[in-house]
């Protein structure tokens, strides 16, 4: 299956069709959840989304003796915090609809 990647603006004009409220109403709610977000998981916070999917961080152990695909090139990685999603049961209910297409070996 071709997906199409989805942008911040198409959500924004998605939104606006749905909604009609201005533009630039629709962007400042749209930048403020997702600042509020990003804020939130900065501070350590997990993010439920009832019915979507549950945002947390998670700490990534740091490597010594790690290898930089692209060069080979032998490097130590500290540990990290990544973003971890798990998706909700609405979400995953609404994914098993999506018809399966047998890969036949071309790419999108």
């Amino acid at each position: 299956m071709c997906s199409k990647k989805v942008t911040k603006n198409d959500l924004l004009e998605s939104v606006y069709e749905k909604t009609r409220c201005e533009k630039r109403v629709v962007q400042a709610v749209i930048e403020s959840l997702f600042d509020q977000l990003k804020e939130s998981l900065k501070n350590g916070n997990t993010i439920e989304l009832r019915g979507f999917g549950t945002f947390e961080p998670r700490l990534r152990k740091g490597r010594e003796n790690a290898r930089n695909p692209k060069t080979g090139q032998r490097l130590s990685v500290a540990s990290h915090y990544v973003v971890a999603f798990r998706s909700g049961q609405e979400l995953k209910k609404a994914l098993l609809s999506l018809p399966v297409e047998e890969s036949s070996g071309t790419s999108c």
